[in-house]
């Protein structure tokens, strides 16, 4: 993705360092792929690079479900990121509020990311922001624990402060099953707020980036 090269040489250039935010899910697996890809990879500076999650299972992190371990298999065991710069956000040896806690605090040591990669699911919940939970009015944590009774699991997931923060944010968003949703965002007056994905509203850049099946029933104005 060129916008990640450019955000990246451009907060390294102004600050020293690049802090990013990845998302989890099947959806970015493609864009890791081609971050780790020869031609890409050299273009990147690694060094000055800090990985952080945006969101996380809670799960050990060579778990199926772990998207540390997705992120490690296409992205993290290709490139030459020092491993210190990798930041999972959940450790099996603490529970689900704890983690959270501790990761709270390395969010909180600095300002605001340069990027934030995130989702969105069919029922319009982004990192793990789901509708109807209590995680989507917290304003004092930048991260949280959150257990998701439609899931019966714990989730840990950054909070819409430290979203809204950021200097960027790019919403990935694939597959046939979320063109609804998208196309009820798109088409109401901008006053109802619906799903979790419409309280995104970053201080720095928002970009959506949509595959044809997502975006097929968007009006062709905004396509």
């Amino acid at each position: 993705m060129a916008e990640w090269q450019k955000i990246s040489a451009h907060a390294i250039k102004a600050r020293g360092v690049f802090r990013v935010a990845l998302a989890g899910g099947s959806t970015p697996r493609s864009l890791y792929e081609h971050l780790a890809s020869p031609e890409i990879n050299k273009q990147i500076d690694w060094d000055h690079t800090q990985i952080y999650f945006g969101d996380e299972r809670c799960v050990p992190p060579d778990h199926a479900d772990s998207n540390y371990r997705m992120v490690n298999e296409t992205l993290f065991s290709n490139v030459s990121v020092p491993s210190d710069h990798i930041h999972p956000m959940f450790d099996p040896a603490f529970d689900a509020v704890e983690n959270a806690k501790r990761y709270n605090s390395l969010v909180s040591a600095f300002d605001a990311f340069d990027l934030i990669l995130l989702g969105m699911g069919e029922d319009g919940h982004t990192a793990s922001l789901f509708p109807g939970t209590f995680i989507l009015n917290e304003t004092r944590e930048k991260v949280a624990a959150q257990y998701v009774e439609k899931l019966s699991a714990w989730r840990i997931s950054i909070t819409f402060p430290v979203i809204n923060a950021a200097r960027h944010v790019i919403i990935l968003v694939a597959g046939e099953n979320k063109a609804k949703v998208l196309a009820e965002i798109a088409s109401n007056d901008g006053d109802k707020l619906s799903y979790p994905i419409q309280r995104i509203v970053p201080t720095g850049n928002l970009d959506w980036c949509l595959d044809r099946s997502a975006a097929k029933l968007l009006p062709e104005t905004i396509k």
